[in-house]
Protein backbone atom coordinates (compact mmCIF):
# COMPACT_ATOMS: atom_id res chain seq x y z
CA UNK A 1 0.00 0.00 0.00
CA UNK A 2 1.29 3.49 -1.18
CA UNK A 3 2.34 5.67 1.80
CA UNK A 4 1.48 9.21 0.90
CA UNK A 5 3.41 12.24 2.85
CA UNK A 6 2.39 15.89 2.13
CA UNK A 7 5.33 18.44 2.43
CA UNK A 8 3.63 21.70 3.88
CA UNK A 9 4.93 25.16 3.55
CA UNK A 10 3.25 28.56 3.29
CA UNK A 11 3.30 29.53 -0.24
CA UNK A 12 3.78 25.70 -1.70
CA UNK A 13 6.41 27.83 -3.99
CA UNK A 14 10.45 26.58 -2.84
CA UNK A 15 11.01 24.47 0.33
CA UNK A 16 8.16 22.27 0.08
CA UNK A 17 8.41 21.82 -3.81
CA UNK A 18 11.88 20.38 -3.05
CA UNK A 19 10.71 18.28 -0.64
CA UNK A 20 7.54 17.11 -2.63
CA UNK A 21 10.17 16.40 -5.72
CA UNK A 22 13.09 14.85 -3.94
CA UNK A 23 11.39 12.04 -2.36
CA UNK A 24 9.22 11.27 -5.34
CA UNK A 25 12.46 11.28 -6.93
CA UNK A 26 14.54 9.13 -5.06
CA UNK A 27 11.22 6.79 -3.75
CA UNK A 28 10.93 5.90 -7.79
CA UNK A 29 14.74 5.70 -8.12
CA UNK A 30 14.73 3.07 -5.15
CA UNK A 31 11.81 1.11 -5.94
CA UNK A 32 9.91 2.25 -2.64
CA UNK A 33 5.82 2.68 -2.66
CA UNK A 34 5.97 6.10 -1.54
CA UNK A 35 4.60 9.36 -2.94
CA UNK A 36 5.03 12.65 -1.78
CA UNK A 37 2.77 15.80 -2.41
CA UNK A 38 3.22 19.23 -1.43
CA UNK A 39 0.42 22.29 -0.43
CA UNK A 40 0.63 25.65 1.33
CA UNK A 41 -1.95 27.50 3.61
CA UNK A 42 -1.58 30.23 1.49
CA UNK A 43 -0.13 28.94 -1.95
CA UNK A 44 1.97 31.72 -4.55
CA UNK A 45 0.13 30.35 -7.16
CA UNK A 46 3.49 29.82 -9.09
CA UNK A 47 6.74 27.54 -8.24
CA UNK A 48 9.72 29.26 -7.39
CA UNK A 49 11.89 29.09 -10.56
CA UNK A 50 15.36 28.64 -8.58
CA UNK A 51 13.53 25.54 -6.93
CA UNK A 52 12.84 24.39 -10.50
CA UNK A 53 16.56 25.02 -11.87
CA UNK A 54 18.01 22.77 -8.73
CA UNK A 55 15.39 19.94 -9.08
CA UNK A 56 16.12 19.84 -12.85
CA UNK A 57 20.05 20.10 -12.29
CA UNK A 58 19.98 16.78 -10.00
CA UNK A 59 17.41 15.21 -12.80
CA UNK A 60 14.36 15.42 -11.17
CA UNK A 61 11.47 16.02 -13.28
CA UNK A 62 9.45 19.02 -12.50
CA UNK A 63 6.58 18.76 -15.36
CA UNK A 64 4.20 18.45 -12.24
CA UNK A 65 5.20 21.03 -10.04
CA UNK A 66 2.81 23.64 -9.41
CA UNK A 67 1.44 25.27 -6.05
CA UNK A 68 -1.53 24.18 -4.21
CA UNK A 69 -3.61 25.05 -1.59
CA UNK A 70 -3.98 22.27 1.09
CA UNK A 71 -7.55 22.51 0.97
CA UNK A 72 -7.06 20.23 -1.99
CA UNK A 73 -5.54 17.64 0.61
CA UNK A 74 -8.84 17.54 2.73
CA UNK A 75 -11.45 16.63 0.22
CA UNK A 76 -13.10 13.11 0.37
CA UNK A 77 -11.19 12.22 -2.93
CA UNK A 78 -8.19 12.97 -1.50
CA UNK A 79 -5.25 10.73 -0.93
CA UNK A 80 -4.63 9.56 2.96
CA UNK A 81 -1.29 10.89 4.13
CA UNK A 82 0.20 8.52 6.72
CA UNK A 83 2.86 11.29 6.80
CA UNK A 84 2.66 15.25 6.98
CA UNK A 85 6.05 17.64 7.31
CA UNK A 86 6.06 21.34 7.18
CA UNK A 87 9.08 22.69 6.42
CA UNK A 88 9.06 26.51 7.47
CA UNK A 89 8.50 27.72 10.45
CA UNK A 90 5.11 29.74 9.08
CA UNK A 91 3.31 26.66 8.72
CA UNK A 92 4.56 24.53 11.53
CA UNK A 93 2.61 27.49 13.94
CA UNK A 94 -0.50 27.65 11.82
CA UNK A 95 -3.88 25.65 12.91
CA UNK A 96 -3.73 23.29 9.55
CA UNK A 97 -7.16 21.63 9.03
CA UNK A 98 -7.94 17.76 9.77
CA UNK A 99 -6.17 15.48 7.78
CA UNK A 100 -8.32 12.33 7.04
CA UNK A 101 -6.33 9.16 8.51
CA UNK A 102 -5.00 10.89 11.58
CA UNK A 103 -1.79 11.42 10.06
CA UNK A 104 2.13 11.91 12.06
CA UNK A 105 2.66 15.31 11.67
CA UNK A 106 5.89 16.56 12.59
CA UNK A 107 8.11 19.69 11.33
CA UNK A 108 11.21 19.36 9.98
CA UNK A 109 12.42 23.34 9.57
CA UNK A 110 14.59 24.69 6.91
CA UNK A 111 15.60 28.60 6.12
CA UNK A 112 13.74 30.02 3.52
CA UNK A 113 16.44 30.20 0.18
CA UNK A 114 14.46 32.91 -1.26
CA UNK A 115 15.71 35.19 1.27
CA UNK A 116 19.43 34.64 0.43
CA UNK A 117 21.90 36.96 -0.39
CA UNK A 118 24.14 37.55 -3.06
CA UNK A 119 22.07 37.97 -6.28
CA UNK A 120 20.82 35.50 -8.67
CA UNK A 121 23.94 33.60 -7.74
CA UNK A 122 23.60 33.61 -3.94
CA UNK A 123 20.11 32.13 -4.30
CA UNK A 124 20.95 29.41 -6.84
CA UNK A 125 23.67 28.34 -4.10
CA UNK A 126 20.78 28.35 -1.66
CA UNK A 127 18.53 26.69 -2.85
CA UNK A 128 20.99 23.76 -4.25
CA UNK A 129 21.96 23.74 -0.41
CA UNK A 130 18.02 23.18 0.39
CA UNK A 131 17.76 20.62 -2.17
CA UNK A 132 20.64 18.85 -0.94
CA UNK A 133 19.72 19.34 2.95
CA UNK A 134 15.93 17.65 2.27
CA UNK A 135 17.31 15.05 0.01
CA UNK A 136 19.32 13.88 2.50
CA UNK A 137 16.36 13.74 5.05
CA UNK A 138 14.21 12.30 2.56
CA UNK A 139 16.75 9.15 1.96
CA UNK A 140 16.79 8.62 5.70
CA UNK A 141 12.80 8.58 5.26
CA UNK A 142 13.06 6.18 2.96
CA UNK A 143 15.29 3.96 4.76
CA UNK A 144 12.63 3.52 7.71
CA UNK A 145 9.94 0.42 7.36
CA UNK A 146 6.93 2.83 7.03
CA UNK A 147 4.80 -0.68 6.60
CA UNK A 148 5.71 -1.89 9.72
CA UNK A 149 5.70 1.04 12.49
CA UNK A 150 3.21 2.40 14.40
CA UNK A 151 2.28 5.94 14.50
CA UNK A 152 4.42 6.59 17.76
CA UNK A 153 7.68 4.76 16.60
CA UNK A 154 7.42 6.66 13.24
CA UNK A 155 7.11 10.01 15.22
CA UNK A 156 10.24 9.04 17.13
CA UNK A 157 11.83 8.12 13.99
CA UNK A 158 10.65 11.16 12.45
CA UNK A 159 12.23 13.28 14.57
CA UNK A 160 15.30 11.76 15.25
CA UNK A 161 15.64 12.32 11.43
CA UNK A 162 14.80 16.00 11.93
CA UNK A 163 18.08 16.32 14.48
CA UNK A 164 20.30 14.84 11.64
Amino acid sequence: MTTHVLILCTHNSARSVLAEGMLNHLAQAGGHDVRAHSAGSAPSGRVNPFALEALGNAGVDVSGAASKSWDAFTAPDAPVMRIVITVCDNAASETCPFWPGSPVQVHWGYPDPSNADGGDAGKRRAFELTRQAIGYRMLQLLQLPLDRLDDSALRAELLRIARS
